[in-house]
């Protein structure tokens, strides 16, 4: 696991779109995995503005979803399907044309579960993840004491997550309490893993991740087992790596044509 220290959210932002950019060069349609909440958003914006600016065509590009709420409607404001089409697809010049993501809405779940795990295989599998990390170290929604082999599926959200969420809707109640989200074993099958983390309350659990025990306590230490992926952390959410060090002068020791 490579991990990269940097200035601050910006930053990392500009390094991860600088990644994307290049994939983009070399396999124009990539499937690009976005996750949702406020981390990713500086990625979103780098990204957009390459877009914006011709110095990325990302015409060609697939962008698919990481997880999703059951039982929001798929035109909910807050539903990922919303954020994403809104954050993300439109920014780049996309048409929903582009967009995969499971059905929250189904009313055979488990199906529409196993569904969106065979349509990602059958999109030729994920090229690049871009992952955040929960305050309990969950990725995607898979909460502490997730199988590290799970695939996509239903999960019941902890009360963390639900209060760490319920700054998008007017009230804690009006948070769902299920999701369909990738698996740990889904979410390992992407070619590139590259988790974003910012602010000193992630901070434990990306320490944890990184430098802890492979555990499904810690369902992001499985990125541990990832031949390719990439922690971009800020210094705030870097404070409590105990090499903290060693990683910047990996980092800055390493040949610029290796990208992340």
């Amino acid at each position: 696991m490579e991990v990269v220290i940097v200035p601050d959210a910006v930053a990392g932002g500009e390094l991860i779109a600088d990644a994307i950019a290049d994939l983009l060069h070399h396999k124009p349609d990539a499937l690009l995995g976005v996750a949702t909440g406020s981390t990713p958003l500086p990625v979103y914006k780098a990204l957009s503005a390459k877009v914006g600016a011709a110095t990325v065509d990302a015409s060609r590009a697939r962008v698919c979803q990481l997880d999703e709420y059951v039982g929001l409607p798929k035109g909910h404001p807050e539903s990922y399907r919303s954020v994403v089409l809104r954050e993300v697809v439109a920014p780049l010049g996309l048409t929903e044309a582009s967009f995969m993501g499971p059905d929250g809405t189904a009313e055979d779940v488990a199906s529409a579960c196993a569904a969106y795990d065979r349509a990602l295989t059958e999109a030729g599998g994920v090229d690049l993840q871009l992952l955040g990390i929960g305050t309990d170290g969950h990725i995607g929604f898979n909460e502490p004491c997730s199988s590290l082999a799970s695939r996509t599926r239903i999960k019941t959200l902890t009360r963390q997550t639900r209060e760490d969420n319920a700054r998008f809707f007017d009230s804690l109640d009006e948070v769902p309490h299920h999701v369909i989200t990738q698996g740990i074993g889904t979410i390992l099958e992407a070619r590139h893993l590259v988790l974003l983390a910012t602010g000193e309350a992630k901070a434990e659990a990306v320490a944890l991740a990184v430098e802890g025990p492979l555990s499904s306590l810690v369902p992001a230490s499985a990125m541990q087992l990832h031949p390719h992926a990439t922690v971009v952390v800020d210094e705030a959410a870097a404070s409590r790596l105990k090499l903290a060090d060693y990683f910047r002068d990996t980092y800055a020791a390493k040949p610029a044509w290796q990208g992340i």
